[in-house]
Protein backbone atom coordinates (compact mmCIF):
# COMPACT_ATOMS: atom_id res chain seq x y z
CA UNK A 1 0.00 0.00 0.00
CA UNK A 2 1.51 3.12 -0.67
CA UNK A 3 2.36 5.97 1.47
CA UNK A 4 -0.02 8.88 1.19
CA UNK A 5 1.28 12.35 -0.04
CA UNK A 6 1.67 15.55 2.10
CA UNK A 7 -1.48 16.85 0.73
CA UNK A 8 -3.53 14.01 1.67
CA UNK A 9 -2.16 14.48 4.84
CA UNK A 10 -3.52 17.91 4.92
CA UNK A 11 -6.64 17.43 3.26
CA UNK A 12 -7.34 15.32 6.21
CA UNK A 13 -6.00 17.78 8.79
CA UNK A 14 -3.70 15.66 10.23
CA UNK A 15 -0.19 16.66 11.82
CA UNK A 16 2.98 15.85 10.26
CA UNK A 17 5.25 13.82 11.29
CA UNK A 18 7.54 14.78 13.76
CA UNK A 19 11.92 13.88 14.27
CA UNK A 20 12.18 10.59 16.06
CA UNK A 21 14.89 9.98 18.59
CA UNK A 22 13.62 5.87 17.67
CA UNK A 23 13.53 3.90 14.80
CA UNK A 24 10.09 2.33 15.12
CA UNK A 25 8.52 0.74 12.24
CA UNK A 26 9.51 -0.03 8.96
CA UNK A 27 7.92 2.22 6.01
CA UNK A 28 7.74 1.68 2.83
CA UNK A 29 8.68 3.84 -0.81
CA UNK A 30 5.52 6.25 -1.27
CA UNK A 31 4.38 9.00 -4.03
CA UNK A 32 5.40 12.01 -5.16
CA UNK A 33 3.12 14.61 -5.03
CA UNK A 34 2.53 14.58 -8.89
CA UNK A 35 1.52 10.98 -8.62
CA UNK A 36 5.05 9.69 -9.54
CA UNK A 37 6.64 6.83 -7.18
CA UNK A 38 9.50 8.61 -4.89
CA UNK A 39 13.26 7.64 -6.21
CA UNK A 40 14.52 5.14 -4.12
CA UNK A 41 17.56 6.96 -2.70
CA UNK A 42 14.82 8.85 -0.74
CA UNK A 43 13.53 5.78 0.32
CA UNK A 44 13.81 4.01 3.58
CA UNK A 45 15.00 0.58 2.77
CA UNK A 46 12.70 -2.35 3.35
CA UNK A 47 14.15 -5.39 4.74
CA UNK A 48 14.36 -8.61 2.28
CA UNK A 49 10.94 -10.77 1.94
CA UNK A 50 9.54 -8.00 4.44
CA UNK A 51 5.43 -8.17 3.64
CA UNK A 52 3.61 -5.16 4.90
CA UNK A 53 0.92 -6.18 6.92
CA UNK A 54 -3.19 -5.14 6.12
CA UNK A 55 -3.75 -1.87 7.38
CA UNK A 56 -6.92 -0.10 8.62
CA UNK A 57 -7.85 2.54 6.36
CA UNK A 58 -7.81 5.77 7.22
CA UNK A 59 -11.46 7.14 8.69
CA UNK A 60 -13.01 10.86 8.21
CA UNK A 61 -12.34 12.54 11.17
CA UNK A 62 -14.99 13.56 13.24
CA UNK A 63 -14.92 17.55 14.72
CA UNK A 64 -13.43 17.58 18.33
CA UNK A 65 -11.31 14.36 17.35
CA UNK A 66 -8.08 14.57 18.23
CA UNK A 67 -5.56 13.79 15.60
CA UNK A 68 -4.67 10.07 14.91
CA UNK A 69 -7.72 9.05 17.17
CA UNK A 70 -10.16 8.96 14.09
CA UNK A 71 -9.16 5.48 13.74
CA UNK A 72 -10.89 4.41 17.19
CA UNK A 73 -14.36 5.91 15.92
CA UNK A 74 -14.90 2.67 14.17
CA UNK A 75 -14.12 -0.01 16.30
CA UNK A 76 -14.81 -1.48 19.41
CA UNK A 77 -12.25 -3.81 19.65
CA UNK A 78 -8.29 -3.79 20.12
CA UNK A 79 -6.09 -6.34 19.51
CA UNK A 80 -2.24 -5.98 21.09
CA UNK A 81 0.54 -8.16 20.35
CA UNK A 82 4.38 -7.89 21.63
CA UNK A 83 6.82 -8.60 19.91
CA UNK A 84 8.83 -11.67 20.88
CA UNK A 85 12.56 -10.16 21.27
CA UNK A 86 15.16 -12.95 20.65
CA UNK A 87 17.99 -11.32 23.30
CA UNK A 88 14.93 -11.54 26.23
CA UNK A 89 14.24 -15.67 25.05
CA UNK A 90 18.11 -16.77 24.65
CA UNK A 91 19.83 -14.19 26.93
CA UNK A 92 16.65 -13.38 29.43
CA UNK A 93 18.61 -9.29 28.97
CA UNK A 94 15.37 -7.05 29.05
CA UNK A 95 14.72 -4.92 25.87
CA UNK A 96 12.18 -2.42 24.82
CA UNK A 97 8.76 -3.53 24.60
CA UNK A 98 6.88 -3.54 20.83
CA UNK A 99 3.38 -3.88 20.16
CA UNK A 100 1.17 -4.05 16.81
CA UNK A 101 -2.27 -3.24 17.51
CA UNK A 102 -4.84 -3.95 15.27
CA UNK A 103 -8.44 -4.04 14.78
CA UNK A 104 -10.50 -7.56 15.25
CA UNK A 105 -10.49 -8.80 11.48
CA UNK A 106 -6.43 -8.01 11.98
CA UNK A 107 -5.99 -4.93 10.20
CA UNK A 108 -2.71 -2.89 11.74
CA UNK A 109 -4.38 0.15 13.71
CA UNK A 110 -1.28 1.57 15.43
CA UNK A 111 2.47 0.67 16.32
CA UNK A 112 3.89 0.91 20.10
CA UNK A 113 7.37 1.28 21.06
CA UNK A 114 8.64 1.56 24.41
CA UNK A 115 12.01 4.06 24.72
CA UNK A 116 13.75 3.83 28.02
CA UNK A 117 17.69 3.55 28.68
CA UNK A 118 18.98 0.19 28.96
CA UNK A 119 20.41 0.98 32.69
CA UNK A 120 16.76 1.57 33.91
CA UNK A 121 15.24 -1.61 32.41
CA UNK A 122 17.75 -3.46 33.68
CA UNK A 123 17.80 -2.27 37.31
CA UNK A 124 13.98 -1.60 37.74
CA UNK A 125 12.47 -4.60 35.46
CA UNK A 126 8.78 -3.84 35.37
CA UNK A 127 8.50 -1.25 37.82
CA UNK A 128 10.94 1.05 35.62
CA UNK A 129 9.47 4.28 34.33
CA UNK A 130 8.85 4.57 30.17
CA UNK A 131 8.00 6.89 27.73
CA UNK A 132 5.57 4.76 24.98
CA UNK A 133 5.23 6.22 21.38
CA UNK A 134 2.54 5.06 19.76
CA UNK A 135 2.08 5.66 15.70
CA UNK A 136 -0.22 5.26 12.91
CA UNK A 137 0.59 2.76 9.78
CA UNK A 138 2.09 6.03 8.22
CA UNK A 139 4.90 6.56 10.68
CA UNK A 140 3.20 9.65 12.49
CA UNK A 141 3.03 9.44 16.43
CA UNK A 142 -0.22 9.72 17.66
CA UNK A 143 -0.19 9.27 21.37
CA UNK A 144 2.28 9.59 23.83
CA UNK A 145 2.51 7.52 27.43
CA UNK A 146 4.20 8.31 30.14
CA UNK A 147 4.91 6.25 33.55
CA UNK A 148 6.49 7.58 35.64
CA UNK A 149 8.47 5.44 38.65
CA UNK A 150 6.39 4.97 41.40
CA UNK A 151 6.39 2.32 44.13
CA UNK A 152 4.84 -1.35 43.50
CA UNK A 153 3.52 -2.47 46.70
CA UNK A 154 -0.36 -2.20 47.80
CA UNK A 155 1.36 -1.45 51.51
CA UNK A 156 2.42 1.55 50.15
CA UNK A 157 -0.61 3.87 49.68
CA UNK A 158 0.79 6.92 48.93
CA UNK A 159 2.75 6.26 45.61
CA UNK A 160 1.00 4.14 43.06
CA UNK A 161 1.03 3.49 39.83
CA UNK A 162 0.05 6.06 36.97
CA UNK A 163 -0.07 6.74 33.54
CA UNK A 164 -0.50 9.83 31.59
CA UNK A 165 -1.80 9.37 28.23
CA UNK A 166 -1.22 12.39 25.40
CA UNK A 167 -2.59 13.13 22.14
CA UNK A 168 -1.20 14.39 20.40
CA UNK A 169 2.10 14.33 22.09
CA UNK A 170 2.43 17.04 24.71
CA UNK A 171 -1.41 17.49 25.12
CA UNK A 172 -2.99 15.50 28.21
CA UNK A 173 -5.69 13.09 27.28
CA UNK A 174 -6.54 11.17 30.17
CA UNK A 175 -4.77 9.02 33.20
CA UNK A 176 -5.09 6.01 34.20
CA UNK A 177 -4.31 5.51 38.45
CA UNK A 178 -3.96 2.77 40.75
CA UNK A 179 -6.52 2.35 43.36
CA UNK A 180 -5.25 1.18 46.82
CA UNK A 181 -6.71 -2.53 47.63
CA UNK A 182 -5.40 -4.86 50.00
CA UNK A 183 -5.96 -7.86 47.42
CA UNK A 184 -7.68 -6.68 43.73
CA UNK A 185 -5.94 -4.77 41.20
CA UNK A 186 -8.47 -1.78 40.57
CA UNK A 187 -7.63 1.50 38.88
CA UNK A 188 -9.38 4.77 37.80
CA UNK A 189 -9.46 5.95 34.51
CA UNK A 190 -9.41 9.69 34.52
CA UNK A 191 -10.46 12.61 31.83
CA UNK A 192 -8.06 15.28 30.88
CA UNK A 193 -9.75 17.11 33.88
CA UNK A 194 -8.18 14.46 36.17
CA UNK A 195 -12.15 13.74 36.68
CA UNK A 196 -12.92 9.58 37.25
CA UNK A 197 -14.78 8.29 34.54
CA UNK A 198 -14.44 4.66 34.61
CA UNK A 199 -13.15 1.95 36.98
CA UNK A 200 -10.88 -1.34 36.05
CA UNK A 201 -11.11 -4.10 38.27
CA UNK A 202 -8.56 -7.32 37.88
CA UNK A 203 -8.44 -10.40 39.26
CA UNK A 204 -7.41 -11.20 42.74
CA UNK A 205 -4.79 -13.88 41.07
CA UNK A 206 -3.16 -13.24 37.48
CA UNK A 207 -1.51 -16.57 37.18
CA UNK A 208 -4.25 -18.86 34.99
CA UNK A 209 -2.80 -21.79 33.27
CA UNK A 210 -4.76 -22.31 29.84
CA UNK A 211 -6.99 -19.70 29.94
CA UNK A 212 -7.41 -15.79 29.76
CA UNK A 213 -7.38 -12.66 32.66
CA UNK A 214 -9.78 -10.73 32.44
CA UNK A 215 -9.56 -7.32 33.89
CA UNK A 216 -12.94 -5.66 33.53
CA UNK A 217 -14.02 -1.71 32.64
CA UNK A 218 -17.12 -0.87 35.30
CA UNK A 219 -18.92 2.09 35.74
CA UNK A 220 -17.88 4.66 38.49
CA UNK A 221 -19.93 2.47 41.19
CA UNK A 222 -18.52 -0.46 39.91
CA UNK A 223 -22.56 -2.22 39.45
CA UNK A 224 -22.59 -1.88 35.26
CA UNK A 225 -19.64 -3.45 33.01
CA UNK A 226 -18.48 -1.21 30.07
CA UNK A 227 -15.67 -3.74 28.63
CA UNK A 228 -12.79 -5.16 29.41
CA UNK A 229 -9.15 -5.72 29.17
CA UNK A 230 -7.92 -9.66 28.70
CA UNK A 231 -4.32 -11.19 28.87
CA UNK A 232 -4.88 -13.85 26.14
CA UNK A 233 -3.38 -17.35 26.78
CA UNK A 234 -0.76 -18.07 24.34
CA UNK A 235 0.51 -21.11 25.02
CA UNK A 236 2.47 -23.07 26.90
CA UNK A 237 6.09 -22.52 25.27
CA UNK A 238 5.29 -19.07 24.65
CA UNK A 239 4.04 -18.39 28.78
CA UNK A 240 6.75 -20.30 29.75
CA UNK A 241 9.77 -18.51 27.73
CA UNK A 242 9.06 -15.64 26.62
CA UNK A 243 7.21 -12.15 28.43
CA UNK A 244 5.96 -11.40 25.12
CA UNK A 245 1.87 -11.22 25.97
CA UNK A 246 -1.40 -10.55 23.61
CA UNK A 247 -3.97 -8.43 25.01
CA UNK A 248 -7.83 -8.06 24.08
CA UNK A 249 -9.22 -4.88 24.59
CA UNK A 250 -12.86 -4.24 24.36
CA UNK A 251 -15.36 -0.95 24.54
CA UNK A 252 -18.38 -0.01 23.33
CA UNK A 253 -18.49 1.63 20.03
CA UNK A 254 -19.28 5.51 20.68
CA UNK A 255 -17.11 5.52 23.57
CA UNK A 256 -15.26 8.81 23.75
CA UNK A 257 -12.27 8.16 21.55
CA UNK A 258 -10.07 10.23 24.10
CA UNK A 259 -11.19 7.37 26.85
CA UNK A 260 -10.60 4.32 24.44
CA UNK A 261 -6.70 5.77 24.08
CA UNK A 262 -6.79 6.14 27.99
CA UNK A 263 -8.28 2.22 27.77
CA UNK A 264 -5.34 1.25 25.39
CA UNK A 265 -2.84 3.05 27.65
CA UNK A 266 -4.47 1.25 30.67
CA UNK A 267 -3.60 -2.43 29.13
CA UNK A 268 0.35 -1.45 28.86
CA UNK A 269 0.44 -0.54 32.36
CA UNK A 270 -1.33 -3.46 33.42
CA UNK A 271 0.93 -5.65 31.12
CA UNK A 272 4.22 -4.25 32.89
CA UNK A 273 2.77 -4.71 36.05
CA UNK A 274 1.49 -8.67 36.18
CA UNK A 275 3.00 -10.26 33.04
CA UNK A 276 6.55 -8.39 32.39
CA UNK A 277 8.74 -10.73 34.26
CA UNK A 278 11.62 -12.53 33.55
CA UNK A 279 10.89 -16.06 32.31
Amino acid sequence: MAVPSNKIYADNNLHMPPVYAIDMQPKSAGMASDGQPQSTATAVPVPPGYVPPAMMPVPQRPPGCPPGLEYLTQIDQLLVKQKVELAEVVFGWETNNKYDISNSVGQQVFYAAEKTDCCTRQCCGPLRPFVMHIQDNYGQEVITLTRPLNCGSCCCPCCLQELEVQCPPGNPIGYVIQDWHPYLPKYTIQNEQKEPVLKIVGPFCSCKCCSDVNFEVKSLDETAMVGTISKQWTGFLREAYTDADNFGIKFPMDLDVKIKAVMLGACFLIDFMFFEHSK
